[in-house]
């Protein structure tokens, strides 16, 4: 795969941040098979402010645990409907949202939806990837991993 000398290697996986969601570390899987990146969410409510629609919705970083959920309210970028792996379609909000990857941050799209039985609460998708960013798939945690304390949160301990 040809790259610049401006690409930053990531692994297939990566501990990111959420900076405007007030979420410090979240594990996150980066997909270049899948367009557009998505988030956990759950409580999920469209409201108005201003004549625009916006949406509130919670997070939970966790992935075996709902602790230290967030409550975020966002412009509606778009509604789109997404197909998953399995082939079932649903339509997702999409909301912008930056995110802190490899010590760069990027603002990408990212669809609202409920990935509790999934692996990871975050998939980065390549609209977010095409940003500057190479994945390794041989590699894991290339940006650093939060104190090991943290890291237990994330399997519920």
């Amino acid at each position: 795969m040809p790259t610049t000398t401006d690409s930053t290697v990531a692994g297939w996986r990566e501990w990111v941040g959420l900076p405007g969601c007030r979420v410090e570390w979240v594990k996150a899987k980066l997909d270049t098979g899948a367009r557009s990146s998505a988030i956990h969410a759950f409580d999920i409510h469209e409201f108005e402010r201003d004549g625009e629609t916006w949406v509130r919705f919670s997070i939970h970083p966790w992935q075996r645990s709902r602790e230290d959920a967030t409550t975020v309210e966002s412009p509606v970028h778009d509604r789109r409907v997404v197909r998953s792996s399995s082939g079932h379609e649903t339509e997702r909000y999409v909301v912008r949202m930056d995110v802190a990857l490899m010590g760069r941050t990027v603002t990408t799209e990212m669809t609202l939806s409920s990935r509790d039985q999934m692996g990871f609460r975050l998939l980065i998708g390549r609209e977010a990837l095409r940003q500057g960013f190479v994945v390794d798939p041989a590699q894991s945690y290339l940006g650093g991993r939060p104190k090991r304390a943290v890291r237990r949160r994330n399997r519920g301990g």
